[in-house]
């Protein structure tokens, strides 16, 4: 069977491809499509800066991950050491009432009595009692 012969321009951008392995990945990870990559390639030509950048783009953005990750850490740390000990308690405890009130409200929805705890109905415990003839 005869192969097709493909554009030259389509030749140049596979040589291309094979020569930056990196681009082949980014399609992969869903990043862009091959046709995006090739429109890319068409118009800005082979010695843009983008083709070049790839690689030093995953080593700043790892330096960047590590630098948001210390901040973070710093940020958390900082309010940690600025927290009054006195209004944390309290919060706790409105955070405690608030919680009980509902609760309450809650039992009252249920058609329980304030005063009378364990089970209200007096039927069997098991809702399917079988017997035997």
């Amino acid at each position: 069977m005869a192969k097709k012969k493909l554009h030259p321009s389509v030749e140049k951008f596979k040589e291309f491809v094979k020569a930056h392995p990196e681009l082949a990945q980014e399609v992969r990870k869903g990043n862009t499509t091959w046709q995006e990559m090739f429109e890319d390639w068409y118009l800005l030509g082979e010695d843009d800066p983008r083709w070049n950048t790839k690689a030093d783009n995953k080593k700043s953005k790892k330096n960047d991950e590590k630098e948001q990750k210390t901040d973070w850490l710093g940020t958390i740390m900082g309010a940690v050491k600025k927290m009054d000990p006195d209004q944390v308690q309290g919060q706790i405890q409105n955070i405690s009432q608030a919680l009980g009130a509902i609760q309450g409200v809650l039992s009252q929805f249920q058609g329980k009595s304030g005063g009378t705890p364990g089970p209200s109905n007096t039927g069997p415990s098991h809702p399917f009692s079988f017997r035997k003839d």
